[in-house]
């Protein structure tokens, strides 16, 4: 395994990102289009705070999509 790398789950799946990433990163290594909101280990991350957010080994991130319709 890349000793550079950080093991973490989005949305119940791994994820292989650099060590220094951000949850920004994650998003993009995830692949997720707008509207989403995030949230790293139950708490949610404003959207501004993406690139500032770091991303630890074992996080677990989640990013839900809205549901439309009644």
């Amino acid at each position: 395994m890349n000793t550079a790398a950080i093991k973490v789950k989005i949305n119940q799946s791994e994820f292989l990102l650099a060590k220094d990433a951000t949850l920004e990163d994650a998003i993009q290594a995830f692949g997720a289009t707008p509207p989403f909101a995030a949230a790293v280990n139950t708490e949610f991350v404003p959207k501004t705070s993406y690139r500032e957010r770091r991303i630890e080994p074992g996080d677990e991130i989640e990013l839900i999509s809205p549901i439309t319709g009644g």
